[in-house]
């Protein structure tokens, strides 16, 4: 019997945390779903991932407001991805940052990516109807931008491509402290289908060589400790590599698709069936991995109509 389609079905609210993972710095993550992090300065906030909509993002309001009255002056979006930053309106007045490659993204695929985040992942754009429309950055650059929240600074950087073409991290000097957006999950599955897979290993390296006393992921906990941070790191790269890797031989081989996503599962069923969406991903996964190891660079658009089509033709 076949599964019912991506995750419409997931209903199940998750349990919020909000932590302190260093002075001034905190993850809100919910068990899975999308993390957004912040950092206080002296005298205003940076929040890095806007959730995905308007409402979702007031949670985020709410829990700043608990521990500081200072304004949020940045949201910065580590990638293009709906559930990202359609959130980002209920930040009033704030700047919008992020990198030049995201903003090409946002105007080249944007619309598609929200109708077809949405049509997979309902639960996660509570009160959609609150979004205004496409967030445009404020803001756009390439390389590195140093922000000042009072003396203290934080430096976005784009370390190379991985989860898409656009991402960047953000690193808190004084803190020794980086946000990763989802170039490192943990417990989580990696979302691959829009991912420059042979180069999201080496972009994890250079996340390795600032050598991080702490992390917000962009899925699972936030984590202290440079032993966490190493093994978060250790299991995304496990999960890029497994999957890029099983997809590359098996186009060698003149597989199908439907084959080597038959091949990836038994190859990574046992090591990361227990990840958060999983199930979710792994048909997006193999297919941009499949793509890719046949010469596809770009990513192909996904569309609420190729979502489902490719669903459709993966299932038993």
């Amino acid at each position: 019997m076949a599964r019912g389609f991506a995750s419409t079905g997931d209903l199940a609210e998750k349990t919020v945390s909000f932590t302190e993972i260093g002075p001034g710095i905190y993850g809100f993550t919910a068990e899975g779903d999308p993390n957004t992090a912040v950092v206080v300065g002296d005298d205003s906030c940076l929040v890095m991932d806007a959730q995905a909509t308007p409402a979702m993002a007031r949670q985020v309001i709410a829990r700043v407001a608990e521990v500081t009255d200072k304004p949020i002056k940045y949201v910065v979006l580590s990638h293009y991805h709906a559930v990202r930053v359609l959130g980002a309106s209920a930040f009033a007045g704030a700047s919008v940052v992020a990198s030049a490659e995201t903003y090409r993204l946002i105007a080249e695929r944007g619309k598609e990516d929200w109708d077809s985040e949405y049509g997979r992942f309902p639960r996660l754009f509570r009160d959609a109807s609150s979004i205004p429309g496409l967030t445009w950055p404020s803001l756009a650059f390439a390389g590195s931008l140093s922000l000042y929240l009072g003396r203290r600074e934080v430096t976005l950087m784009s370390l190379g491509a991985g989860h898409t073409s656009g991402d960047i991290v953000a690193w808190v000097p004084d803190a020794e402290i980086m946000l990763t957006g989802d170039l490192v999950e943990y417990h989580s599955a990696c979302y691959c289908g829009d991912a420059k897979l042979r180069q999201w290993p080496s972009t994890l390296n250079r996340i390795l060589d600032f050598d991080p006393k702490a992390i917000v992921p962009g899925r699972g906990d936030a984590l202290v400790g440079k032993g966490q941070v190493s093994e978060a790191v250790a299991m995304t790269r496990d999960f890029v590599s497994t999957l890029y890797g099983t997809a590359e031989l098996a186009v060698a081989r003149g597989r199908s698709l439907k084959d080597t996503f038959a091949a990836c599962r038994e190859t990574m069923d046992p090591k990361f069936s227990s990840f958060a969406i999983y199930e979710h991903c792994q048909p997006f996964n193999v297919s941009r991995a499949y793509d890719e190891a046949s010469g596809i660079d770009d990513p192909i658009i996904w569309t609420a109509e190729r979502d489902r089509e490719m669903w459709a033709k993966l299932q038993d």
